[in-house]
């Protein structure tokens, strides 16, 4: 530090930076955060190997499916659904501990504008599930899945998980801007996150299920997701003729839930988190 003539000392100089400079500044600490734990990746590693392990060798062989490349690639996009849909995990976490151990009040404290912390959250909470994506579509290459539709239609698949992401986040932040611990939130994500992913057409077809959960399941919006990745991975053909409306139409529902999603969270969690950084 310099020093006057009067021997004070002078503050440093305040460079005004933009919004994105100051979220991609949080976003690399995050980035240096699982660099310095790498544990923190097992949820989108290990965990989901463990599931298409688990449901292709274990249970697989239990569950009929009318897919004609087998279910082991229709398995896939269910474990895609759900990495994905875990993002809202990644997040309340992080945040949740950011706020518990005051780090979001030393951000605060410097001239920055507030949503750049929820803005770099948020990329490097997608950028947590992306690579779980990733480890999925190799162990699927492992276990015999395979992209049978266009490339283009492939690239249509990982852009609506990567929009479904987007909506999880801001689910995410709700979250962990609510409670009040990390144990809190693995309780409330748990209980509601895990249903919700079994509730669908994740890890089987809904046609096998009766008539109320069968309607429960394929308006379930993870359900529409999974859907529209299967059929432009070609590893699924059209839903029933029978089949409610979502799964007629997966990837326009998928487009829809995702903008009704965070059009009703994305306010209310920056309300929440406003209120609860502000005390």
């Amino acid at each position: 530090m310099s020093h006057t003539t009067h021997g004070a000392i002078e503050r440093p100089e305040i460079r005004h930076t933009s919004l994105w400079h100051q979220s991609v500044t949080i976003f690399r600490r995050n980035l240096i955060h699982i660099k310095r734990m790498p544990e923190m990746l097992l949820d989108v590693t290990i965990q989901p190997v463990m599931f298409v392990l688990l449901f292709a060798y274990v249970f697989g062989g239990a569950i009929a499916v009318s897919a004609p490349t087998g279910y082991r690639e229709w398995l896939l996009g269910g474990i895609m659904g759900q990495t994905i849909a875990f993002a809202s995990f990644v997040v309340a976490i992080g945040l949740t501990a950011d706020i518990d151990k005051g780090i979001v009040d030393r951000f605060r404290s410097l001239p920055i504008n507030p949503a750049a912390i929820l803005v770099g959250r948020s990329m490097s909470s997608i950028t947590h599930s992306f690579i779980g994506i990733i480890v999925m579509s190799l162990t699927g290459l492992v276990v015999g899945w395979r992209i049978r539709g266009s490339v283009l239609d492939a690239l249509a698949a990982y852009g609506l998980l990567l929009l479904w992401g987007f909506a999880m986040v801001w689910v995410g932040i709700l979250v962990g801007s609510a409670m009040r611990s990390v144990e809190a939130v693995n309780g409330v994500m748990f209980t509601t996150m895990f249903p919700l992913t079994f509730l669908s057409n994740a890890f089987a077809p809904p046609e096998a299920m009766g008539p109320v959960l069968r309607a429960i399941a394929e308006w379930n919006p993870i359900s529409a997701l999974v859907q529209a990745v299967r059929e432009l991975w070609g590893n699924t053909g059209p839903a029933p003729a029978d089949a409610h409306l979502p799964m007629q139409h997966p990837a326009l529902f998928t487009v829809l839930w995702t903008v009704a999603i965070t059009a009703v969270v994305a306010p209310l969690a920056l309300k929440v988190f406003r209120n609860r950084t502000m005390q």
